[in-house]
């Protein structure tokens, strides 16, 4: 045996750190050939690190859940009111909003999940965990300020902090070379990817009425705006679907807030209701055109045992 491993085998036994090189040596013992496969160490200060991170992660995810229920206790004003309040052509119904249940407990789904002891050195959660961090975090202090300030340009800037965050998992996904495992698509990629989604939608929306806030109005060609605006957010999407291999998740999210753009906006002005139609179009045409490029397996399908 190397000195190398045998350090590193004295040091993992001994509990100071923990692997991020696996090394590979061979020891005899009584005439058997022992395969060693063990990690080199890195300082105790590195799990403490990991430990405080994948905490942080569970912390901001139940804040982003909490600080919404504040106005229910005399704190601030509902989101919903203060949305009304600054309504636009591009604010998607009411039933649309309904999809925060599913995503919050997406969100906490991932958290629990990414916590677990044998989670710790997963590769993929590894380079997550700071933008999900981030994104849990920007939520719970956009609904924190929104529900005090309303929907002013602060608020549109949080938001696209929130959104910058997601942007980064969903390049991760789109980056990623092994075909997930079932779990993780449940339990990773479904609940971030429909986040950035309705994120990637939601910023659109908070910007146009941030623009209304502040006293700024389209006028006569208010319908026109917007639906440039919607056709604007459907290249995004279709763009963002197409690069991504197809993101399922991300489509689907997309599509919905589309719906509840032309539930609302659509009714009130048809060139609105054309640009989201033409928009569904788009997007439809990116999922296609991504998971034609995705690998067998990526999606659907039963992943490598090696991946498991």
């Amino acid at each position: 045996m190397s000195a190398n491993a045998l350090t590193a085998a004295i040091m993992w036994i001994e509990g100071v750190g923990r692997a991020e090189k696996v090394i590979s040596g061979e020891a005899e013992t009584n005439g058997f050939r022992v395969g060693l496969h063990m990690m080199a160490t890195t300082p105790y200060e590195t799990d403490r690190h990991s430990l405080a991170v994948r905490w942080l992660v569970i912390a901001a995810a139940v804040l982003q859940v909490l600080v919404p229920v504040l106005p229910s206790l005399g704190i601030g004003e509902r989101i919903g009111s203060q949305s009304d309040d600054v309504r636009t052509l591009i604010t998607p119904a009411g039933w649309a909003f309904l999809i925060w249940g599913p995503l919050f407990t997406g969100s906490l789904a991932f958290a629990i999940y990414q916590v677990l002891p044998r989670k710790r050195d997963d590769p993929l959660l590894a380079r997550l965990r700071w933008p999900a961090a981030g994104a849990f975090m920007g939520n719970a202090v956009w609904a924190l300020y929104t529900q005090s300030f309303g929907l002013s340009a602060i608020s549109a800037a949080i938001i696209i902090f929130t959104l910058a965050c997601l942007l980064w998992t969903y390049r991760v996904f789109a980056g990623w070379e092994i075909a997930f495992t079932r779990i993780q698509r449940w339990l990773v990629v479904l609940p971030l990817s429909a986040l950035a989604a309705w994120l990637t939608a939601a910023t659109i929306v908070n910007i146009a009425a941030s623009l209304r806030y502040h006293g700024i109005e389209g006028g006569d060609a208010a319908a026109a705006i917007s639906a440039g605006i919607v056709i604007i957010g459907g290249i995004i999407g279709a763009l963002a679907v197409a690069r991504g291999r197809g993101n399922p998740p991300y489509a689907l999210v997309f599509l919905w807030a589309l719906a509840g753009i032309y539930a609302a906006g659509g009714q009130q002005a048809g060139i609105v209701a054309v640009a989201t139609g033409a928009s569904g179009l788009l997007v439809i045409a990116g999922l296609i055109t991504g998971l034609k490029g995705a690998q067998p397996g990526t999606w659907l399908g039963s992943p490598d045992a090696q991946n498991r």
